[in-house]
């Protein structure tokens, strides 16, 4: 479920509700029409120190085990859309806990766009 507030960027995942272990792909369309240097993709799970860990990023396996990945303008090939697939260990305390996922659009070191999407964790 995606924030469709902002024409800039958006984000989407394919999942609305997950288990712990199973993973979660998500799409980024980027529609920033002026210069940017990266955009960063952070996922935040509700009341916990726990995180996503990012496993690919547009067809390929990568092993990125911190919530926040950084992807620099050159790395996205002149594509506006990026897919990526993410995991999580999480167990839920009381059967469920909320995520969300935000994306931002950085220039300069400012965030000049972002969108958000949420998806609940149960066990």
């Amino acid at each position: 479920m995606s924030d469709k507030t902002n024409t800039d960027v958006n984000i989407d995942l394919m999942e609305r509700e997950i288990v712990s272990g199973q993973e979660i792909h998500g799409t980024i369309k980027i529609y920033y029409a002026s210069r940017f240097d990266s955009i960063v993709i952070n996922s935040q799970i509700e009341n916990s120190s726990d995180i996503f860990n990012y496993t690919s990023m547009n067809g390929k396996k990568i092993n990125h085990k911190y919530a926040r990945l950084s992807i620099f303008k050159e790395d996205l090939n002149d594509k506006n859309k990026v897919e990526f697939t993410a995991v999580t260990a999480h167990k839920p305390r009381n059967g469920q806990t909320n995520a969300k996922f935000r994306v931002a659009v950085i220039q300069e070191h400012k965030e000049v766009a972002s969108a958000l999407a949420f998806v609940k964790i149960t066990s």
